[in-house]
């Protein structure tokens, strides 16, 4: 999972800055867009904890499986409000991801990285199917999302509000929290994160 030690500070670095701003938009919105934002932030710090490269600060044995108990919770909870919000379903998607790299690198004892991703893969059983399906999914919506920020970028500068992504009128918003571009060029981000975190493992 972990690269050459820039590349992996740099993720961290982004994936922090993205946890952060998710973090800030906790603060406003409706009770639906605050949980999805919550659920943002602990996936951006997650990521970017688990981006650190090892051979700077090698994470202990029992860092991984904490990972795992912590976003089990969290696939658990967006299972359990995508009744609501079919958003939740990425957060569950992502969640779930997250789980299992973190169950790969508890196997390899945390070598997966570098030229040692394919060993460390097979001696911790990871599923390659499995890894190559949600490599898939990432690049999707990696692709998707950046298609969906070009038109929402341009309606937000042109004097409407746009919410998840759909232009609804009105007036732009004000704050740096509620800005749907930057709420979806956060998302784009991490989508970006983990498609790189996959691909490393």
């Amino acid at each position: 999972m972990h690269g050459p030690a820039m590349s992996g500070w740099l993720l961290m670095t982004l994936c922090a800055v993205t946890g952060a701003y998710c973090l800030l938009r906790t603060r406003s919105g409706t009770g639906e867009e605050r949980r999805a934002a919550r659920a943002e932030a602990l996936m951006g710090f997650g990521m970017a904890a688990m981006a650190v490269p090892a051979a700077v600060v090698a994470p202990p044995a029992w860092g991984w499986a904490l990972y795992a108990v912590l976003f089990g919770a969290a696939a658990v909870r967006a299972l359990w409000f995508s009744r609501r919000s079919g958003h939740h379903l990425h957060h569950l998607v992502g969640s779930s991801a997250m789980v299992y790299m973190s169950v790969v690198m508890a196997r390899s004892g945390g070598t997966g990285h570098g030229g040692h991703a394919s060993h460390a893969m097979a001696a911790a059983g990871g599923v390659p199917l499995l890894t190559g399906l949600l490599l898939v999914y990432y690049a999707v919506y990696v692709l998707r999302s950046g298609a969906r920020l070009i038109p929402v970028t341009a309606a937000a500068a042109g004097g409407g509000t746009v919410t998840g992504g759909t232009l609804t009128g009105g007036t732009p918003a004000a704050g740096w929290g509620t800005r749907p571009e930057l709420a979806l060029a956060c998302r784009l981000t991490m989508g970006i994160a983990m498609f790189a975190m996959l691909l490393a493992l």
